[in-house]
């Protein structure tokens, strides 16, 4: 019984923390697999925001896997996905 519940699970449900994500603005990415901190810099700087509440934000994408936004800028929104 254990088993069949086991297979009903999503395959999304497991999500690897390895502390690199990605940040895009609009549809483009531009950085792939970066260390949270590197990120949270790079975004904070495109938005004109503090540093840490982006960090923060970049550590519950990786755990997480759900996309943040941080800002909204003329070219789009600046997110930050699970890598």
């Amino acid at each position: 019984m254990a088993l069949l519940f086991a297979l009903a699970l999503p395959a999304s449900a497991h999500v690897e923390q390895d502390g690199l994500v990605n940040v895009n603005v609009g549809d483009v990415t531009i950085l792939e697999d970066v260390n949270i901190g590197v990120a949270a810099q790079v975004a904070a700087a495109i938005c004109g925001v503090r540093v840490g509440p982006v960090a923060v934000l970049g550590r519950a994408v990786d755990r997480s896997g759900d996309a943040e936004t941080v800002c909204e800028i003329k070219q789009g929104k600046v997110t930050i996905t699970q890598n």
